[in-house]
């Protein structure tokens, strides 16, 4: 399996796991009829929690509407057509599986925003009594795309390349 394929079912993976965590949350646990902001405590600083996020992280660009929700879209399908040509002539394996994790993330939160306005964050994390932030399975998959992108960008150690 070459890298470019590991990327690609990279992709796939984070967009199915996203779609389906969201489709159990609201559907199968009726977060979708759970007020906003809602806590259900599970772990130590863990909580689920139903929240829709029309802007990109920690809200920014939110409260925008109709024009906000198609600029959002259409910046994401830029980004993920410059990632997917980057994904395209990748080498490395852990390089096309963080580009493939981030933009399965970014399709995972397209989706959202096309159906529903905005995207749903249920994984609500805190710690000492402060609220860090709520994200969804897409959110995590980014998170863990850019950590291997920048892993294999500036970290991995390959021949030629200066230590």
């Amino acid at each position: 399996m070459t890298a470019r394929d590991m990327g690609f079912l990279a992709s796939i993976a984070a967009l199915a796991l996203d779609q389906a965590s969201k489709l159990l949350l609201l559907y199968g646990f009726g977060f979708a009829d759970m007020l906003p902001g809602q806590h259900i405590a599970v772990l130590p600083g863990l909580d689920l929690v139903m929240m829709w996020n029309s802007g990109v992280s920690f809200s920014f660009l939110a409260g925008n509407g109709a024009l906000g929700t198609a600029f959002l879209s259409l910046f994401t399908l830029a980004v993920v057509g410059v990632l997917g040509w980057w994904l395209w002539r990748v080498q490395t394996r852990v390089l096309a599986v963080g580009l493939g994790l981030v933009i399965g993330g970014a399709l995972g939160n397209l989706v959202d925003r096309l159906i529903h306005g905005g995207v749903a964050d249920f994984f609500a994390l805190h710690a000492f009594g402060i609220a860090f932030f709520a994200c969804n399975v897409a959110d995590i998959c980014i998170t863990l795309g850019v950590i291997g992108v920048l892993y294999d960008t500036m970290l991995e150690q390959r021949p030629g390349r200066a230590s």
